[in-house]
């Protein structure tokens, strides 16, 4: 079962990544989307997610028994899909603004900067000069 979990994993972070490589925004936000999951059940998986025991120390010991759950990674992939998903809303708001002012969602044609020129120009930075 471990296997097919890997392969799953795998197959999320490769899809991932290409489409954050893409040059659209509305890929790179599903991409991004798609690795941080891939990321948060890497993470969960590492926690021994088939643990029979609860994560709970009996009194008079300082350990976990051996087949009990890690209770860490599982705080950190709750921790990590508040912020993905903050972070998903974030990159969705810029990408409503930018169609919104630039018409485009193309990552090609949002040229308004270069368009500007260098801040480092002396013409552009001093017009009047």
């Amino acid at each position: 079962m471990t296997i097919v979990y890997a392969l799953l994993i795998a197959v999320l972070a490769g899809t991932g990544v290409y489409m954050i490589l893409a040059q659209h925004i509305v890929r790179l936000i599903l991409g991004l989307s798609l690795f941080a999951a891939s990321a948060n059940l890497l993470i969960f998986l590492s926690g021994r997610m088939f643990g029979v025991e609860p994560p709970i120390i009996a009194s008079g010991t300082e350990t976990l028994v051996d087949q009990a759950a890690n209770p860490l990674p599982q705080a950190l992939v709750l921790t990590a899909i508040v912020i993905g998903f903050a972070l998903t809303i974030f990159a969705v708001v810029l990408a409503v603004k930018a169609h919104n002012s630039l018409g485009t969602l193309d990552s090609r044609e949002m040229t308004d900067a270069e368009d500007l020129g260098s801040p480092f120009n002396d013409t552009v930075a001093n017009p009047k000069a």
